[in-house]
């Protein structure tokens, strides 16, 4: 089986980052963990626009999927 065919794993990885115990980290590591989260965050924002506005020109094609 192909890795693209193996179903992805769904965990929450959000809820697994805020478990972490933070009090190991430098001031420096938490501002570059920080830095990271936030490009994240933009990563995943840029993302959900790209898929909304893929999904609004479908319904603008085809009409809204009836539920």
């Amino acid at each position: 089986m192909d890795e693209d065919d193996r179903p992805r794993p769904r965990g929450d990885a959000a809820s697994l980052l805020a478990k972490e115990d933070l009090s190991p980290y430098s001031q420096d590591e938490l501002s570059e963990r920080v830095a990271l989260l936030e490009a994240e965050i933009q990563r995943v924002k840029s993302h959900r626009d790209k898929a909304a506005a893929h999904r609004n020109a479908a319904e603008a094609l085809f009409g809204k999927p009836t539920t």
